[in-house]
């Protein structure tokens, strides 16, 4: 390959892996936003689960086990919030700024009290799939990558089919669109909406799993940097549908390996600027 290829290949791939904990939160909102709540806290769910998975993995060095502590705090998470919002008919911003600050504040109290600063985990690596990875250019930048990343993408048509063609699925719609039908249906509004926002609490929980053991195996004070908010942003893009997210994360995730490229060029574009 000339050098102009490998930088393509290399750019692309780039776009993959930064669009992955966009995705996973993002559609998770989605699928909360359907059943009509609002989550303005995924960014703390985030925090806390990408602080669960890197100290699992830190003390117990399988990264299996930390991925799932990591979406076990998203449902925790997400519970906090569903009753909150659902039960006790909580305003739905302040609730969700509330989780928010306690997912903030918790995660950097606990990385203060357990890390001295700069520790690092060996995260999820590279999963070439066979005989698609032989495939000149195309195998190296999409079937070369982590399994949280193959994850991601697959989450995108999953979730469409969750949504359009299962029972639950088109039940949190209904609950979203017209509560008050639904329920003279017999759908339980109550509990579709638990369901709802723990599932996407889940992912959102996936999402910061798959930033701190799968992108950038470290953890750090504020980590998440604002992809939570993003990502609630990208469900209105998207128009909530996964198709729709899938195009604005990668657009998103674009810009972002856009603005690494150039700072390794020399051109000097403060991070701030894309995020």
């Amino acid at each position: 390959m000339g050098e102009q290829t490998l930088v393509l290949v290399g750019f692309i791939y780039s776009v993959m892996r930064f669009a992955t904990p966009y995705l996973y939160a993002a559609i998770g909102e989605a699928i909360t936003q359907r059943s009509g709540v609002l989550n303005l806290g995924i960014e703390g769910v985030m925090l806390i689960s990408a602080y669960t998975a890197f100290f699992v993995a830190r003390s117990t060095g399988n990264l299996w086990i930390a991925f799932c502590a990591a979406l076990a705090a998203g449902l925790l998470m997400g519970l906090i919030k569903a009753y909150l919002s659902v039960t006790l008919g909580a305003n739905q911003t302040i609730s969700g700024i509330g989780v928010y600050m306690f997912g903030l504040g918790l995660s950097n109290f606990l990385y203060a009290t357990t890390f001295t600063g700069g520790e690092m985990v060996f995260g999820f690596q590279p999963l070439a799939i066979p005989l698609l990875i032989s495939i000149p250019l195309i195998g190296e930048i999409f079937f070369n990558h982590n399994i949280l990343v193959y994850g991601a993408f697959l989450l995108v048509p999953l979730t469409a089919v969750f949504l359009n063609k299962t029972r639950i699925g088109l039940s949190i719609r209904a609950v979203g669109q017209k509560p008050a039908a639904a329920d003279s249906l017999g759908v339980d509004v109550v509990r579709t909406r638990y369901i709802a926002v723990c599932l996407g609490s889940i992912l959102a929980g996936a999402a910061g799993a798959a930033l701190s053991i799968g992108l950038v195996n470290t953890f750090q004070a504020n980590l998440t940097g604002g992809i939570g908010f993003i990502a609630v942003a990208l469900v209105y893009f998207g128009g909530w549908t996964p198709g729709g997210v899938l195009i604005g994360a990668m657009l998103l995730s674009t810009v972002n390996a856009l603005q690494l490229y150039l700072q390794l060029r020399g051109v000097n574009i403060p991070s701030n600027l894309v995020v």
